[in-house]
């Protein structure tokens, strides 16, 4: 996964996730909306064979980079608990 910053100001990100899907970018939109500050959080796929998924993040006062790194840091640890419990599960 690659992330570019199409425009960055204050409040607002707008960025590509090159190499994604919606699988994963339903993931990371959902945890964005778990953060209070969050005003506007989507994205879209024009053609889902060609395109990147391209993200709006809206806040009311945080700085979007942050509450983007934020979700990400969340769903990492919700990703390892999942696997901890499958692999228990295996075992």
């Amino acid at each position: 996964m690659e992330l570019e910053v199409i425009n960055s100001s204050k409040n607002k990100l707008k960025f590509k996730l090159k190499g994604e899907t919606h699988t994963f970018c339903n993931a990371i939109n959902n945890e964005l909306w778990n953060d209070k500050d969050v005003k506007v959080a989507g994205y879209r796929i024009e053609q889902s064979l060609e395109e990147e998924p391209i993200f709006i993040l809206e806040t009311e006062s945080k700085e979007p980079k942050k509450v983007l790194q934020d979700a990400i840091t969340r769903l990492r640890k919700q990703f390892k608990e999942i696997e901890s419990k499958l692999i228990k599960t295996i075992k």
